[in-house]
């Protein structure tokens, strides 16, 4: 295995793949624009008293010692892996920002295959092959990150895969950091796609991670918390990654921890907007891919979050007709067809020559702050005209590109 990958190039930012922000977010910010004295490295006590309280609603109880805050996911996770040392195991496909933390803190990254029904979690077999192979060549397989819901499937993992999953983690002595930025926005939470969380299955070797931006918060104002074990060793591993953290002074702003702070006690504004998001990116997210299957894209339905993640790799030869080979030439193509930034599948650890790549569902409910709203406030937000029209103009793309080449 190659330890020396390149680190792919950045996935492109939509400026349309963005919620309305809340008055009651906005006004907390603006109260705190004042404020001169800055915040402590890790987050201030208010932060991490309400982010205890939202994990214990989710039956992750915590105390304020086992909390950590920062400005983003990116450099909390960055001051885990350093803190925590050896190499590192992802899922393929896997989170664009993962494997190059992984490498910036020099910490061999290796992916592992996910299994067949879901995104998030690797294939349990193939983790424990992947540990030994590892193993066998001199390197030291100590974290694997996974997401129990998924960016960039948009799945969540059934409770038996997570459980095998984090079965043979534990069998292998390794620690597991949880990404569950998403965990907030599973479209039928009162359906069959349960989520559970691993630290409820392996207290003692889970960290978890929580991006607020995007979720919570606006993606402009970057916050991120994680929760540690409740032991002797996730105390040390908590006061290094702190150490991690006020070494480059990766300090939230105090507009954004105020913000932050009230977002996680999720008042009445904020547990609707959550609620109202989900539905608009499950109505759209299913009818898009219904859309899709029907000219021939694979792909999983999605579940939570607001993206898709489309297989186009029954369309080769059409596509192969047209000068596209790989999904860094597709994402190209359909980024100027469709009018939103598509991420290829090499962004997340896909070969490029898989054909796969990420669609935003946001742009598909509304391009500004007046239209998604109104997709928000929808009882049936599929059925909106305008909503109707994006999936089927989405939809007529992809039907062209899987005809035959017009002469």
């Amino acid at each position: 295995m190659d330890r020396r990958q390149p680190i792919p190039a950045p996935v492109p930012v939509d400026p349309h793949d963005a919620l309305p922000v809340l008055p009651e977010l906005a006004a907390r910010f603006a109260e705190a624009a004042g404020r001169t004295a800055a915040e402590p490295p890790g987050g201030a006590p208010e932060l991490h008293e309400a982010a205890c309280g939202y994990w214990s609603r989710r039956g992750l109880p915590a105390d304020p010692g086992q909390v950590l805050a920062a400005p983003g996911a990116q450099p909390l996770l960055l001051a885990l892996l350093a803190a925590i040392g050896g190499d590192v195991l992802l899922c393929r496909p896997c989170a664009a920002w993962y494997a190059p933390l992984a490498r910036l803190v020099g910490r061999p990254a290796y992916h592992v295959p996910v299994p067949v029904e879901c995104g998030g979690v690797p294939d349990s077999f193939a983790l424990l092959e992947t540990v030994r192979r590892v193993r066998t060549e001199g390197g030291a397989p100590r974290v694997l990150v996974l997401s129990v819901a998924d960016d960039p499937t948009g799945t969540v993992p059934p409770p038996e895969l997570l459980h095998e999953v984090c079965e043979a983690a534990g069998q292998e002595g390794m620690l597991i950091i949880s990404d569950e930025s998403w965990r907030d926005t599973v479209h039928r939470p009162q359906h069959a796609d349960v989520l559970l969380s691993p630290a409820e299955m392996l207290p003692g070797q889970v960290v978890v991670l929580a991006d607020l931006a995007g979720g919570l918060t606006p993606p402009g104002w970057p916050a991120a918390i994680a929760r540690f074990p409740a032991t002797a060793a996730g105390a040390a591993l908590r006061g290094r990654a702190l150490a991690m953290l006020a070494a480059v002074r990766g300090e939230l702003s105090a507009p954004v921890a105020a913000a932050a702070a009230l977002a996680l006690t999720e008042p009445a504004a904020v547990r609707a907007r959550t609620a109202a998001s989900a539905r608009a990116c499950g109505a759209v997210g299913a009818a898009t891919h219904l859309a899709l299957t029907t000219v021939g894209v694979l792909g999983l339905p999605p579940q939570a979050g607001r993206r898709l993640y489309a297989d186009l790799s029954e369309l080769r030869e059409p596509l192969s007709a047209r000068g596209i080979t790989d999904s860094v030439e597709l994402a190209d193509l359909l980024t100027r067809r469709l009018g939103m930034s598509v991420a290829g599948g090499h962004l997340f650890g896909d070969a490029p020559h898989a054909l796969r790549v990420r669609l935003p569902l946001l742009p598909l409910l509304g391009t500004g702050p007046q239209q998604l709203q109104e997709a928000l406030d929808a009882p049936e937000p599929g059925e909106l005209t305008r909503v109707a029209q994006a999936v089927e103009r989405l939809t007529e793309t992809f039907a062209e590109l899987a005809g035959p080449l017009a002469s």
